[in-house]
C-alpha cells in the first residue's frame, strides 16, 4: 500500500478534473501565479536596464516562489496528518490538470457552430486561441478549436500529469508556472522579445519530452478509437516539425493525420498576417464533429499516460523503499 500512496493524489486530481473541471469562481493557483508574474514584470521593467537578464531573474523568482510555497504547504500538511497531506496534494493536482476545461471550452464552440451562430462561435473560440478570430469563417472556427485541443493536449493535460507522476504536485506547480510565464510573456514581439526569451526557452525544454511522448501515445490512441492510426503515424513523421515551436506540431500533426484533416496554415495575430505551413493532408472537409473527435483523442491519450506514469512512479518508489529497507537491515546486522 505504501508503494501506491504517491500516485493516489494524482489519480484523485485527474478524476476531480474530469468530473468537476476548473472552479471559475474559486481562487486558483494558476491565477495567483499569473498575478505574481505581472507584479514581477513591473518590478523588472522598473529596475533592470537589461531585460534579458531581468527575464532570467523573473523566471527563476517565479519558479522559486511557486515551488517553495507549494512544497511548504504540502510538506506541512503531510507532517500534520497523512490524510490531510493527500487531500491537499490531490486538490493541487486537480488544479494543475486542464482536460475538462479544454473539453468544456471547445464544446462551447461546437454548440455555437451547431446553432449556426457564427458570432457566438467566434467569441467562444477567441477564449481558447491567441489568433484573431474576427476573420474566421465557419470552417476556420472549427479548425481553430480542433488545433487548440490537439496542441494543448500536451502542455495542458499530459505534461502536468507526467511531471506530477514523477515529482508530485510540486512538480506540476513548477511546470505550470513556467508554462504560464510562456503564455504571458513568451512572445516574439517588441514588448517581450527580450523579457520573455528565457521563459520561452525553458518552456520548450520542459515540454520537449512530454510532447513527444504524448504524440506517440496519441498515435496508439488513434488505433484504439478507430481513427486512422497509420495516417497519424505518417503525418507525425512528416509534419511534426512544421511549427515555430519545437513542440507544438508534435500532437497537432498526430491529430491531423488521425482525423484526415489539414490543420494550421496562415493566421492573423494582432492584425498581422503570419505565414505558417499546413499540417496534414486535405483529404476531407473539416466538420463540427471533429471537435468531439479531438477531445476523445485527448482523453484517451491522457488516461493511457496517467496509467503508464503512475505505474512507473509506483515501481520507482517501491524500488527506493526496498533499497532503503534492505540497506537498513544490512547496516543493523553489521552493528
Amino acid at each position: 500500500m505504501n508503494f501506491v500512496i504517491p500516485v493516489i493524489p494524482l489519480i484523485i486530481g485527474f478524476l476531480l478534473d474530469s468530473i468537476i473541471g476548473d472552479p471559475y469562481k474559486l481562487p486558483h493557483p494558476i491565477r495567483l501565479i499569473g498575478r505574481l508574474i505581472s507584479a514581477l514584470e513591473k518590478f523588472v521593467r522598473a529596475h533592470f536596464k537589461n531585460l534579458t537578464a531581468g527575464g532570467v531573474f523573473l523566471a527563476l523568482a517565479v519558479i522559486l516562489i511557486s515551488g517553495t510555497i507549494s512544497f511548504g504547504v504540502v510538506s506541512v500538511c503531510y507532517y500534520l496528518n497523512i490524510w490531510l497531506g493527500m487531500a491537499v496534494e490531490s486538490i493541487l493536482c486537480y488544479y494543475m490538470i486542464a482536460a475538462r476545461c479544454l473539453q468544456k471550452e471547445s464544446m462551447k464552440v461546437y454548440r455555437a457552430v451547431a446553432e449556426n451562430d457564427t458570432e457566438k462561435a467566434r467569441k467562444a473560440v477567441s477564449m481558447i486561441v491567441g489568433r484573431d478570430t474576427a476573420v474566421l469563417d465557419r470552417n476556420g472556427i472549427i479548425r481553430a478549436a480542433v488545433e487548440t485541443v490537439a496542441e494543448n493536449t500536451s502542455d495542458g493535460v499530459t505534461a502536468p500529469i507526467i511531471y506530477m507522476a514523477l515529482f508530485g504536485a510540486v512538480g506540476g506547480v513548477v511546470y505550470k508556472s513556467v508554462n504560464t510565464m510562456d503564455s504571458m510573456i513568451g512572445y516574439r514581439n517588441e514588448k517581450y522579445e527580450h523579457l520573455g526569451k528565457f521563459a520561452a526557452k525553458l518552456d520548450d525544454v520542459l515540454n520537449y519530452l512530454p510532447s513527444r511522448i504524448t504524440a506517440v501515445v496519441m498515435i496508439i490512441s488513434s488505433f484504439l478509437l478507430g481513427f486512422d492510426g497509420k495516417s497519424a503515424w505518417k503525418i507525425w513523421r512528416r509534419d511534426r516539425r512544421k511549427h515555430a515551436s519545437p513542440n507544438s506540431a508534435q500532437t497537432e500533426s498526430v491529430c491531423a493525420g488521425a482525423l484526415k484533416l489539414r490543420l494550421a496554415g496562415d493566421a492573423y495575430y494582432f492584425g498581422e498576417l503570419h505565414k505558417k505551413p499546413y499540417i496534414g493532408d486535405d483529404i476531407r472537409p473539416i466538420e463540427n464533429e471533429d471537435i468531439r473527435r479531438a477531445n476523445r483523442l485527448m482523453y484517451a491519450a491522457s488516461i493511457i499516460i496517467l496509467i503508464i506514469f503512475s505505474a512507473l512512479r509506483v515501481l520507482i518508489y517501491g524500488g527506493i523503499l526496498t533499497w532503503i529497507t534492505n540497506t537498513a537491515e544490512i547496516f543493523t546486522g553489521a552493528i
